[in-house]
């Protein structure tokens, strides 16, 4: 896959022609509405194999083979040209795709409203040929232990169809939030925790489930070991029937991070007990904070780094989130929230607004500006196929298991044509 911005003057007609392409199939890939009205700053994939890449000022061939992680040797024969040759500014230069390797994908599926929506189905079956796991969310524990399941809709049929795994997430969720409360009596009364444990492996076992996820929050920091404790009895029982068992921790970036979203999520033990981890790797940005990228590389490289001197990287997961905001300026602490808005539809908002999509190179995310019709200034932070491939590249850097999303239902075909591209993603079936 290639990725091209958008310039002023770009047509659908010249850039298919830049890259040998069509412009059938580059509106295909990326689901385009209105092919004849691309917006400036808007990231493309162009589906090739390889990709094509300008030379730049100061660029070499040495500099740009080191780029790409090939010989030079290499990057000249296939380009026919001499290895001591001067490259002009703007010469096209063809790169092969890299090699790719194995990766964990997990996408979180979550039905709202007690039923499951054909929006949120078809997004899982879109997706799940690029996925390892769906992930269930969530089966909310009961303060007897008991579980409260969500709607399944398709979903079983769907994963048997593509070979994905389900991935069955338990939750201290009571009345819409994570409470610290139940997330205590789970973890301290035994009664609770065996009630809790045979519910699970019945769920699990007669659900044709392959992982079980505990994504408990807001732990007090006093429960810190009795969570510890309570997943090394959990992954006991687990292992007795065949079950995978992980886990999703909060994005910390030292051991002795302080709050209560952070200090009873302890990363060595998790990285000990469980069989992977999930980071939740963003919300920086979010909906009642002020504008900003919600996951910007620089907050994500920080964690990463940091969990790499407590877990194995092959048991590291990075979160990954598949929407941006809508914030209405200006910012108000306590305000309005901010909307949540899928990547494909922050740039049809670009585009009916007539704004130009920028990139921060810090955070690497397209971000734009816009007044809406009540003369009310808006700022959007979303992802595209530029802020992805940043992902992807630290994941090959850092050398982790792989990604997980959070969640289905919003619109973003670049990032799995991306996946699908540059990585094997492993199937358990």
């Amino acid at each position: 896959m290639q990725i091209h911005v958008v310039q002023p003057g770009d047509s659908l007609y010249q850039i298919a022609r830049t890259y040998h392409s069509s412009i059938n199939a580059i509106t295909q890939a990326n689901e385009l509405e209105t092919p004849n009205q691309l917006v400036v700053g808007q990231s493309l994939v162009i589906p090739i194999i390889g990709q094509f890449y300008f030379v730049q000022p100061g660029d070499s061939l040495s500099s740009i083979s080191r780029k790409f992680g090939l010989p030079y040797t290499e990057l000249a024969a296939i380009n026919n040209i001499s290895v001591n040759a001067n490259l002009p500014i703007n010469f096209r230069l063809y790169v092969p795709p890299p090699k790719k390797r194995a990766i964990t994908s997990i996408a979180y599926f979550e039905p709202l409203g007690g039923t499951v929506s054909e929006n949120l189905e078809n997004a899982a079956r879109k997706a799940s040929p690029y996925l390892t796991y769906l992930a269930h969310f969530s089966y909310q524990v009961n303060r007897d232990g008991t579980l409260s399941p969500p709607p399944t809709g398709n979903l079983p049929q769907i994963a048997r169809q593509y070979g994905t795994s389900l991935s069955m997430v338990v939750t201290n969720l009571e009345e819409g939030s994570f409470s610290s409360d139940l997330a205590h009596i789970i973890l301290t009364v035994s009664a609770v925790q065996n009630t809790l444990l045979d519910q699970i492996v019945n769920t699990a076992t007669a659900g044709g489930y392959r992982d079980v996820h505990f994504d408990i929050e807001f732990v007090n920091p006093e429960d810190r070991e009795a969570y510890n404790e309570f997943l090394r009895k959990a992954k006991a029982r687990l292992s007795q029937v065949g079950l995978i068992m992980s886990t999703a921790l909060a994005p910390k970036t030292s051991a002795t991070q302080q709050g209560t979203l952070y200090e009873a999520h302890d990363y060595r033990t998790h990285g000990e007990i469980a069989d992977f981890v999930v980071l939740m790797t963003y919300e920086w940005g979010y909906s009642y904070g002020p504008p900003m990228a919600v996951s910007p590389i620089d907050e994500v490289r920080r964690v990463l780094e940091y969990a790499l001197t407590e877990i194995p990287k092959e048991k590291i997961v990075m979160g990954q989130n598949l929407y941006g905001y809508d914030w209405t300026l200006p910012f108000v602490q306590g305000g309005p929230a901010a909307k949540a808005v899928s990547p494909q539809r922050a740039i049809a908002i670009a585009r009916e607004n007539n704004a130009a999509i920028e990139y921060d190179e810090g955070s690497q995310a397209p971000y734009f500006h816009y007044w809406d019709s009540n003369g009310k200034e808006h700022e959007v932070w979303f992802e595209d196929a530029r802020s992805i491939q940043a992902k992807f590249d630290l994941i090959r850097e850092l050398d982790i298991l792989g990604i997980a999303y959070w969640k289905l239902g919003l619109a973003f075909p670049q990032n799995w044509l991306l996946l699908g591209d540059q990585f094997n993603v492993t199937k358990l079936e």
